[in-house]
């Protein structure tokens, strides 16, 4: 019999999961004012239902998103992305070049970490080639879990299972445990059904959200000069090789070698080292020129600035009737030694202003895009120069001579969590993820791969609450018995054969994960596998394989896996598309499990 505490849960989380599904309330939200019930309601104590935003993981993934800054301001990712994704011609495509690293790399990486690192340079990847990051984002978080499935350290949710049969075995519960690679066959072939299905089906249930970039038809069309690099990879490349061939939201106008201005050059046209490039594009495209490796601006004034590029942002600036600057060209104007920024493009209505940057003579509304300290901001926003001034979000140049060393702290720090999961001696000190991940955030700090404020932008907060805020939940299903309840129907339904008691564990473990965390569903379906092999007098291993692919492949709902709330809002998902798409995955995946698991690792010992 439930208790009232178990029926006043039991009707949170159905009005929980009916607000998300129904409305377009923020998830967060909707989880707070849930979890805010279930204390009022009195079941979970402040410390109970405050336990969660001190939690170990929800803390890892806040500090992972520091590190996730360092790769993004030295642009080392992105750098990656570039050369491992390629310029693939379709959506199916796209998803394929992106979803087979990322679930290689899955197998031997934890998954967090895998996808904060990953996710900006996807999404600048995605917004190049105009495709919305709504069929980008979440096949992202399902090829790093399915990647997971083939080794013993590819999620956490397999190495807490590998404790949890260390345990048994010294107990005498079971006679084995799992070794690195004994989910691998059943992983591997999950993976090949689960990313088929991805880009099979993503036409179909995945919305088109997340525009990849600003109207195209923004009147504000900048006219840029950009340099080819004498030892930047685009140097000796063509341009459709160069990937500036079809950029979105901007063009290539000409190219200018030595004085000698070529238009409309085509496709195959080699570049070569200094050659000065005339883009005309939309903001958000010049953000991208500036990311691209190879390319920088072609003014010299740059350099001349005070302080280092890293203290500086792309600002906007309109050119008002009372401004010193009106009827003089912008070298004339001698716009650095008055305002201590450099001009990096100029929007006039729409028009292309075909003189040289430095040339162009400013008139009255021209739009300025600036490279300047952020004091530039205070010190203009209320003078007579200019009509408006504006800062850029996420606009600080690259530190590109920092990216190797970004990569080398991901490196290590992926190599320190891996053994401190797995080397005895830092298990039985309590070292994991978390102390890894504050060692490789502090060095991005200290080696000024990325500065405390852009860290601080970087980290969602959104996501961070929603898992918190989950866990509280998750205290007071296990609390009120509503999890034991539910184990004990599965129970009920294992006694009939292997093949159905199987099906039952993988499902009861699978549903479990969607309401509560891969984690948690683990440790509690964990006895009841074990108990159902006993009962039938079969091998272990295929109930223990069977729930722990389960416990991993939560892809209904955002809050199956931490990856999903990571992309949630950068992809502009809403909970329907969760349900939409990922039950049809997880049913692949459950039949995939259990049609193939008692072959490869047969009932009978």
């Amino acid at each position: 019999m439930l208790s009232a505490h178990a029926w006043l849960t039991l009707a949170v989380i159905i009005a929980i999961f009916g607000s998300l599904a129904l409305t377009q309330l923020a998830t967060d939200l909707v989880m707070l004012a849930g979890l805010t019930a279930l204390l009022v309601g009195g079941v979970l104590t402040p410390r109970e239902a405050l336990a969660g935003f001190a939690n170990e993981g929800v803390m890892t993934v806040g500090i992972l998103y520091v590190v996730v800054a360092g790769l993004r301001d030295t642009g080392a990712m992105s750098a990656l992305a570039q050369e491992w994704f390629g310029k693939p011609r379709s959506v199916a495509a796209a998803q394929l070049r992106m979803m087979l690293p990322v679930a290689a790399i899955s197998a031997f990486m934890n998954n967090t970490p895998l996808v904060a690192a990953m996710l900006p340079a996807v999404s600048d990847w995605g917004r190049r080639l105009q495709i919305p990051l709504s069929q980008l984002l979440l096949p992202l978080s399902y090829a790093a879990i399915l990647g997971g499935l083939c080794t013993l350290i590819g999620t956490s949710t397999n190495v807490i299972v590998a404790g949890l049969m260390r345990d048994a075995v010294a107990k005498g519960t079971v006679d084995s445990g799992l070794s690195f690679f004994t989910l691998t066959p059943i992983g591997l072939a999950c993976a090949v059904a689960g990313l088929a299905y991805i880009v099979l089906t993503t036409r179909w249930l995945l919305p088109l959200r997340g525009s990849p970039l600003r109207d195209a038809s923004d009147p504000r069309a900048y006219t840029v000069e950009m340099l080819v690099m004498a030892d930047g990879p685009i140097a000796g490349r063509s341009i459709e090789e160069a990937g500036l061939r079809h950029l979105p939201g901007t063009y290539l106008a000409e190219v200018d070698r030595d004085g000698q201005v070529m238009a409309a050059v085509g496709s195959n046209f080699r570049l070569l080292a200094n050659d000065r490039l005339v883009f005309v594009g939309v903001v958000d495209s010049v953000l991208d020129l500036q990311k691209m490796r190879g390319l920088a601006p072609a003014t010299d004034q740059l350099f001349k600035l005070d302080g280092s590029r890293t203290d500086r942002m792309l600002i906007e600036a309109v050119v008002s009737h009372q401004s010193p600057l009106l009827g003089k060209s912008i070298r004339e104007g001698r716009f650095r030694t008055q305002y201590n920024a450099v001009v990096i493009g100029v929007a006039r209505g729409g028009e292309r202003l075909y003189q040289k940057l430095g040339d162009v003579v400013l008139e009255t509304g021209d739009t300025l895009l600036l490279e300047a300290r952020p004091a530039f901001l205070q010190q203009q926003r209320n003078a007579r120069d200019f009509y408006l001034v504006s800062g850029i979000e996420d606009s600080t140049p690259l530190t590109r001579e920092k990216a190797p060393l970004a990569l080398a702290i991901l490196v290590a720090m992926v190599a320190a969590a891996t053994l401190f999961e797995q080397h005895p001696w830092f298990v039985a000190r309590g070292y994991s993820m978390l102390h890894a991940g504050l060692v490789a955030s502090f060095a991005m700090l200290i080696s000024g791969c990325c500065k405390a404020e852009s860290a601080r932008r970087t980290i969602d907060w959104p996501v961070l609450i929603v898992i918190a805020a989950t866990i509280g939940i998750g205290t007071a299903l296990t609390n009120t018995g509503l999890a034991a309840a539910a184990a004990e129907v599965v129970a009920g339904f294992s006694a009939a054969s292997p093949w159905l008691a199987l099906a039952t564990v993988y499902i009861a473990t699978m549903l479990a994960t969607e309401l509560l965390s891969n984690n948690t569903a683990a440790v509690l379906m964990f006895p009841i596998a074990i108990a159902s092999a006993q009962a039938l007098h079969v091998s272990h291993l295929p109930f223990v394989v069977a729930m722990t692919i389960a416990a991993s492949c939560g892809f209904a709902t955002p809050l199956g896996y931490q990856t999903h709330m990571m992309v949630f809002g950068p992809g502009g998902y809403r909970f329907v598309d969760f349900l939409r798409f990922g039950i049809p995955l997880n049913l692949v995946v459950a039949a995939t499990t259990v049609l193939l698991t008692p072959w490869l690792f047969p009932f009978t010992p």
